[in-house]
């Protein structure tokens, strides 16, 4: 069985990803494999640099991310280019992983973490999706202090992902995390049981 796992920024993701490897799923992180596909030798990176020039690499050759962010954050053209060559790379690289941990434990759940799973129009491929929930108000909270953010640029940030809600209504399991790691915890078992999970 392999579903796709999803929530907002600052929602938990993370943490309801390690209960489920520590309970034996195969995690494939789709932020993971997006540093994978612009390491040095890569086609992706190889692209970036063709259509970007030599300013967005670093002398030792890997991507300077910041350099990149600067040019196409204020820029939607350029940064839906950038979209259509790393996006495709991503998907790719995660896809044949998940075959991969499919064809050699065929008993376990693979689990695929994508921040934009709904966003990229990827629920189709995955038994279903999981979404790791925290009322909005939450989420603005917990940002501001994760990453140090006023809150209208932690309001901003939400506001590039789709709404929360939306993405819990659409969910065939929900993780509410906005009590204690107790209660996240006891939620992610009682979806192992009722999966029936090795």
């Amino acid at each position: 069985m392999k579903i796709g796992l999803t929530g907002g920024i600052a929602t938990g993701k993370s943490t309801v990803a390690a209960m489920l490897v520590e309970r034996g799923a195969l995690l494939v992180d789709a932020d993971q494999v997006a540093r994978e596909v612009v390491m040095p030798g890569e086609p992706a990176l190889e692209a970036v640099a063709s259509l970007f020039g030599q300013a967005v690499i670093h002398t030792d050759g890997t991507l300077d991310r910041k350099a990149l962010g600067g040019i196409v954050f204020n820029n939607s053209e350029l940064l839906a280019q950038l979209e259509s060559i790393l996006h495709p790379a991503i998907r790719g690289r995660m896809q044949l992983r998940i075959r991969q941990y499919e064809e050699q434990h065929p008993r376990q759940l693979v689990v695929a973490d994508i921040p934009l799973l709904y966003e990229t129009g990827q629920e189709g491929l995955y038994d279903g999706v999981m979404v790791v929930y925290v009322p909005q108000q939450l989420q603005l909270e917990r940002l501001m202090e994760r990453n140090g953010l006023q809150e209208q640029e932690a309001q901003r940030r939400i506001g590039l992902q789709m709404d929360i809600e939306q993405k819990r209504s659409r969910a065939d399991w929900v993780i509410d995390n906005s009590g204690s790691l107790e209660t996240t915890r006891r939620q992610v078992d009682d979806f192992w049981k009722s999966k029936d999970l090795p």
